[in-house]
């Protein structure tokens, strides 16, 4: 037999043998035996194995930033020094704050005043029932404002019509609003997606009461169209409150909410801590679930706070009490307070995180102490400038960086100190929580 005929029959046996083995592979993981002849051995070995796959790591997908300031308490005084022949404006308000408030995702103030206009005999005017120029909205937006709180006890200062109407400017400038709704029709809470975190927004005011006993703010009885749009609740009835909140939160988050925020007006004017029932509320709002509560009102700082639920105790809620007057003229020489906290307030940053498992948790909390810087300007003829100054440490020379005078530096390093010897400890308790919390694998 010649070697050309033996390496073909060899190659032939070669190619039998992988052949049945190819066969018998594929009827062993198809399930049957190679003696059974089964048609089914000719399918795809690849369209019937599962390989076993690792689990994708989990990753961080967004994080979202939240800021908020104070009271903007427009008093006589700083609207009249904002009017120029060309009209009213308050942009110097902002000068220095802009920078920061502008680099959160979402950045949020508390409205105090309302926008009625100088119809039907109505002027521009302060306390104790204040109408500001529409102005002020184009100036905190240019400032990198994104949302207003209208839910205050200042709220209904110029009655139903001015109530309404300052939704309706806030609305025609491009600002989100929070707190009253223009008509039953309309969501009293938002649920506002910032990068793609699903925030849960919700703001209350609390009512007070005139001499006859009728539901209130700042003493004048509210219409009853007044009290449907409101988010108000009563000290006396705080049962109801509680069962109106957890309806929302359970709505926000039926609608998508990831974590939600609760800005709040209540407190004492004028107290450096928080009373009983500020406890007794933050708690329960605590409980209920709810993330971050902002509160406001007090015109002073007032603590920060790391409260557990009693309901569930890996949830956790930070709380501010008060962050302050973010503008005002509400000077220590004008005050029966002349401690000068009636000048500070804060800009309060949260940030969110989420992760690609759907995991949405607070990861962040900073504070930055703010200052009212008020002078005399003589490039404006000697008008008064209202200016809040951000305390950033990282700025070292505050006289340079918001062209203080020496005085006015001075007061600005007091008004630093007083704050942190408010919100220090507060703010320590949260840091470190957030510092220790699980880590989630990337």
């Amino acid at each position: 037999m010649s070697r050309v005929l033996l390496a073909v029959m060899s190659v032939a046996i070669s190619l039998a043998v992988l052949l049945t083995s190819i066969l018998v592979i594929e009827n062993f993981f198809v399930g049957d035996t190679p003696s059974t002849g089964n048609s089914s051995a000719t399918s795809n070995v690849s369209s019937v194995v599962s390989l076993p796959t690792e689990d994708p790591p989990v990753t961080r997908v967004a994080t979202a930033t939240v800021a908020v300031t104070g009271d903007l308490l427009m008093h006589e005084p700083i609207i009249t020094n904002a009017k120029f022949t060309e009209g009213y404006n308050f942009d110097s308000i902002y000068t220095y704050l802009k920078e920061y408030a502008s680099k959160a995702d979402y950045a949020v103030a508390n409205l105090e005043t309302t926008l009625r206009g100088t119809e039907d005999g109505y002027s521009y005017s302060g306390y104790p029932q204040f109408n500001c120029p529409d102005e002020i909205i184009d100036a905190t937006k240019d400032a990198g404002f994104d949302m207003l709180l209208t839910a205050n006890n200042h709220s209904y200062d110029t009655r139903l019509k001015g109530m309404l109407r300052t939704l309706e400017v806030v609305d025609e400038k491009g600002v989100d609003r929070l707190g009253i709704v223009k008509d039953e029709t309309e969501k009293k809470y938002r649920v506002v997606d910032v990068n793609g975190v699903k925030i849960g927004m919700l703001c209350y005011t609390y009512e007070t009461d005139n001499d006859e006993g009728d539901v209130a703010l700042n003493g004048i009885p509210l219409s009853d169209e007044a009290k449907e749009l409101v988010n108000a609740f009563s000290y006396g009835e705080l049962d109801a409150f509680y069962a109106k909140a957890e309806e929302q939160i359970a709505a926000m988050k039926q609608e998508g909410a990831e974590c939600t925020v609760l800005y709040i007006h209540w407190g004492e004017e004028y107290q450096t801590t928080e009373n009983k029932n500020q406890n007794t509320i933050a708690q329960k709002m605590c409980d209920l679930g709810f993330d971050v509560i902002v509160g406001g009102h007090p015109h002073v700082v007032q603590p920060v706070e790391l409260l557990t639920s009693s309901v569930d105790d890996a949830h956790k809620t930070v709380c501010i009490y008060s962050v302050g007057n973010a503008v005002s003229n509400q000077r220590r020489e004008r005050m029966n307070l002349k401690t000068g906290h009636t000048e500070d307030g804060v800009l309060f940053s949260v940030t969110f995180a989420k992760y690609s498992d759907g995991t949405v948790r607070l990861e962040g909390c900073d504070l930055l102490p703010t200052w009212v810087n008020m002078f005399n300007s003589k490039a404006l003829g000697g008008k008064k400038v209202y200016q809040i100054i951000p305390l950033d440490t990282a700025k070292e020379d505050w006289f340079a960086a918001f062209d203080l005078r020496e005085t006015s530096e001075s007061n600005a390093r007091a008004s630093y100190e007083r704050t942190q010897k408010i919100v220090g400890e507060g703010m320590t308790a949260v840091t470190e929580y957030l510092n220790n919390l699980p880590e989630i694998e990337e």
